[in-house]
């Protein structure tokens, strides 16, 4: 990524992750269980009401999320049957500035085409 002003490429462990995050926004009732968490902190019961999801459906997309690193959980301290879940607001924030970064249209470059078309416009253009 971006640092310090230089485009440093992304390494193969911000690729595995951003893959990770990619792939389980990917699913459409992950993506919205997780724009109901971005609203706050909810509980199983919730959820359901509000997606129409099955509770062991629910329950799946919520592990692949939270393994992702994007939701995390929590038992009710008063009754432990309860489970809280929210969006892990770090991550959210460190994902927020990654995309900003990574959308960024002035990283876009204009090159030299390699193939016919391209030495046809710049001769002295090396193919890559």
């Amino acid at each position: 990524m971006v640092i310090n002003g230089q485009n440093k490429g992304m390494n193969e462990q911000e690729f595995a992750q951003a893959t990770a995050v990619f792939k389980a926004l990917s699913d459409p009732n992950r993506l919205r269980i997780f724009a109901e968490l971005m609203a706050g902190d909810t509980c199983n019961c919730e959820l359901k009401n509000k997606l129409g999801l099955a509770p062991n459906l629910l329950s799946h997309h919520l592990k692949v999320l939270e393994s992702a690193g994007l939701v995390n959980s929590r038992r009710d301290v008063v009754d432990g049957r309860w489970i809280y879940y929210t969006a892990d607001r770090q991550n959210v924030t460190e994902w927020h500035q990654w995309l900003t970064i990574f959308f960024d249209p002035s990283r876009i470059q204009t090159r030299s085409l390699c193939g016919p078309e391209g030495q046809a416009i710049d001769v002295g253009a090396p193919c890559r």
